[in-house]
């Protein structure tokens, strides 16, 4: 009977997916190396419709012009279509070299370039329906745009020799009204050019100046943000410009952290009552956060109107590129712990940590605490949770913990404070009446 269940089970129909997963393992070899540079290709991606539903989606979108695939052809980016077009024939002309000679630069790290783009449709590859071929015509477009627009920028909009003066995007005009535009798109995560793409076109415009891998960087971190002087780390060429900020933002120790506890942290105020110290870093590193000797040191930061944009699609690269890292988040989320209401903010600006660009201290404390919190995880190994028990703790202490307690008291309210001066002053007077009466007793005696 056992035997007869066997055969009937051997002889039981095999699916097809039983058959091609079985032939998928047996020619898969599993080999750690290989995995990782395959994931290691990608650094460009789409943003996952469950992250775009936890912030204001309109931050994953270009605003003004689109660059690389994934945006291309987009209705209210199509005006910009004509200037990067006129931006090749600028670029083409002023170099002295014939186009040919750019598209062949691309051609030949086609397969690179695609690569980058996780999830790249099938119309941008393959030689057989010319999918390659308008890849290559794409990227030598948008990267000449590119490389015009960081020019522009360079010389502030003085490009009269090249560009007419009246030139609705290369010039005086369009550095003071798009510029910033094109600097915002810049940092999307599903709209950037990667920087190969942009040093195989500098080095057919200057071959001696641009085989430097770091001068590449530099370029774009200039364009980005031209008060950032710290490329430490990047002697090779980054991924694309949002990787170049995200480097540049958090240069300097990453050194991580064993346990995995997390600690509540004390907001702004009640770290001050307790009788710490705020003060500014030495550097702007999102990493250099530190505590020693009762002084909290913070990086000085600039919030406006475009700090929303820019650090969710640094989250959102952290989300989506394995190895990125989570310094930017651990970041968002020790902010979002230490301030929980204006006042935190005012006492922050007052130590110029923070400087407000926005309308008010009640709109930076909704950004960190309603928007860029949202589905934030701070790694177990991020040094911040460190940074956190160790100013709980001494928050916690019996004499720092009545300190607090004493300022929130009596000093927060003025009347309160002012009823405490009064009580102060009335036993005093007392006291002073009582010895005053009982002294000429004793001179009598």
């Amino acid at each position: 009977m056992g035997e007869a269940t066997a055969t009937v089970e051997a002889e039981a129909p095999v699916s097809s997916w039983v058959v091609e997963m079985e032939k998928t393992i047996g020619e898969m070899n599993i080999d750690p190396a290989a995995e990782m540079a395959r994931w290691k290709r990608h650094s460009i991606y789409r943003v996952p419709e469950r992250i775009k539903n936890l912030h204001n989606s309109k931050a994953y979108q270009p605003e003004l012009v689109s660059l690389g695939p994934f945006h291309h052809g987009d209705p209210e980016l199509l005006p910009m279509e004509e200037h990067k077009r006129r931006a090749v024939v600028h670029l083409v002309k002023r170099s002295g070299r014939p186009l040919r000679e750019f598209v062949a630069a691309v051609a030949e790290v086609a397969q690179q370039l695609q690569d980058a783009y996780k999830d790249l449709g099938d119309e941008w590859r393959g030689a057989e329906g010319g999918g390659t071929e308008r890849f290559v015509q794409l990227m030598v477009t948008d990267g000449c745009f590119l490389v015009e627009a960081m020019r522009m920028d360079a010389l502030r909009g003085k490009v009269h020799e090249e560009y007419a003066p009246n030139d609705p995007v290369f010039s005086k005009y369009g550095y003071l009204y798009l510029w910033n535009y094109i600097q915002s798109d810049m940092v999307v995560v599903e709209n950037q050019l990667p920087l190969l793409l942009l040093q195989r076109l500098l080095i057919v415009l200057d071959h001696h100046k641009y085989q430097n891998a770091s001068r590449v960087s530099r370029l774009v971190l200039d364009s980005l943000c031209p008060w950032r002087r710290h490329l430490v780390g990047i002697n090779h060429l980054g991924l694309h410009p949002l990787d170049i900020l995200y480097t540049s933002l958090t240069h300097g120790d990453h050194q991580e952290r064993t346990g995995s506890t997390a600690y509540v942290m004390p907001s702004a105020m009640e770290i001050y009552e307790a009788g710490i110290h705020f003060r500014v870093s030495d550097t702007d590193s999102l990493l250099d956060v530190h505590f020693e000797r009762g002084k909290l040191s913070m990086p000085a930061i600039r919030v406006d109107d475009r700090t929303e944009k820019k650090f969710l699609n640094l989250m959102a690269f952290e989300r989506l590129h394995p190895g990125a890292g989570n310094d930017v988040t651990a970041y968002v989320i020790f902010m979002d712990n230490i301030i929980s209401s204006a006042k935190d903010v005012a006492l922050l600006r007052s130590k110029n940590i923070i400087e407000c660009g926005l309308g008010s201290d009640e709109e930076v404390v909704k950004l960190l605490n309603n928007t860029l919190n949202k589905g934030g995880v701070m790694s177990p190994s991020s040094r911040l949770h460190d940074v956190q028990r160790r100013v709980k703790a001494q928050c916690t202490m019996r004499r720092n913990k009545w300190r607090a307690n004493f300022i929130q008291r009596y000093l927060r309210n003025p009347w309160v404070f002012i009823s405490l001066v009064a009580a102060v002053v009335l036993l005093v007077a007392t006291l002073l009446q009582t010895v005053y009466t009982v002294l000429p007793f004793y001179k009598i005696i």
